[in-house]
């Protein structure tokens, strides 16, 4: 059953209310209340990061003693290595569920959205309408001359199925833990809705474009643009869903068409601190510009998805804010 009342892109069947969820707001306010629960935020965050590092050193350390003692290898360039990264990543999804189910108390499942679970429907509207206009640009703007990498037949073959398989899942880790936990807990720091989302997406945004390493101005440029997106759109769409593909395209078109190039995508990886980009690197940055456009105008006349009371909310009311939250009435400040 669908919900004809809802924009296209968040049509789906109708969800019910989350146990433990507060009704009728926003995604990142579901930890929104009358205290802020900043020593608490700090901690989940603190574990996030940790967690972030944590299982990176831990897959990594293990792929290099495995491919030096099965397959003579090392170095940042192997198929190994590369499915190391994203698995690290992808422990994320599970994890940041854990910290938030034990810090905040709520369901698991909220963290996918605010229907209380991950929408397939969703998912599968934003992969086919947004999927190829981003793999088309950014299959342009990759550079036309490139070092060649010395793989082998085997290890195009390996990385084409890394890239199809692991890598989405390494990019919905770094989606469900810095634009689903993260930014849940920056959202419930502020007295209203909108302040909230400017707050989360400001810092994730920033954090996790400097976590990438680089300072270069087109590079660090994309990455500001890249997760912003990702923030946004979450944001207007009340789940991470729409994230995860668009950050799922961004990667996989990465990897799978650097190493047919032949790029050595690994080495570019661990050298991107001394990395120089290119207008090239910003080719990408115009159409998530437009998709976060598109998302927009979908949810203008609704505004952002919010938590359902008995099922979606009807077409222009508005449901109010935890207690002790301001309202819009009073402050101005809610978000439609």
């Amino acid at each position: 059953m669908t919900t004809p009342d809802r924009p296209w892109l968040l049509q789906d069947d109708r969800p019910a209310p989350t146990p433990g969820v507060p009704a009728g707001v926003e995604y990142h306010r579901v930890h929104a209340g009358e205290r802020r629960r900043v020593l608490r935020g700090l901690v989940a965050i603190g574990l996030l990061v940790a967690g972030f590092v944590g299982f990176a050193v831990l897959f990594r350390s293990l792929s290099e003693i495995v491919d030096a003692a099965l397959f003579d290898r090392s170095g940042p360039s192997t198929p190994l290595r590369q499915a190391a990264g994203a698995l690290a990543l992808a422990l994320l999804v599970p994890y940041s569920m854990l910290i938030e189910r034990v810090l905040y108390g709520v369901p698991a499942r909220s963290l996918h959205s605010v229907a209380g679970r991950f929408r397939f429907g969703v998912l599968g509207r934003a992969l086919l309408v947004f999927g190829p206009p981003l793999l088309l640009v950014i299959a342009l703007g990759m550079p036309a001359s490139v070092d060649s990498a010395p793989w082998t037949t085997a290890d195009l073959v390996w990385y084409f199925v890394i890239g199809m398989l692991l890598t989405p899942l390494g990019a919905a880790g770094e989606e469900y833990g810095f634009r689903g936990l993260m930014f849940r807990v920056l959202g419930g720091w502020t007295g209203g809705a909108r302040s909230g989302a400017a707050l989360g997406i400001v810092v994730t945004t920033v954090l996790f474009s400097l976590a990438h390493g680089t300072l270069d101005p087109f590079l660090f440029g994309s990455y500001l643009v890249l997760f912003s997106t990702m923030a946004i759109v979450t944001w207007r769409t009340g789940g991470l869903e729409v994230a995860v593909v668009l950050h799922g395209v961004y990667n996989v078109t990465f990897l799978v068409l650097g190493t047919t190039l032949p790029l050595d995508v690994g080495a570019e990886l661990a050298s991107r601190a001394e990395a120089v980009g290119s207008w090239a690197n910003l080719v990408p940055s115009a159409m998530l510009a437009v998709i976060t456009a598109v998302v927009w105008w979908t949810t203008r006349r609704d505004g952002p998805a919010r938590t359902p009371v008995t099922g979606w909310p009807a077409r222009g009311s508005r449901a109010v804010e935890p207690p002790g939250t301001p309202s819009a009435a009073t402050t101005g400040t809610e978000q439609r």
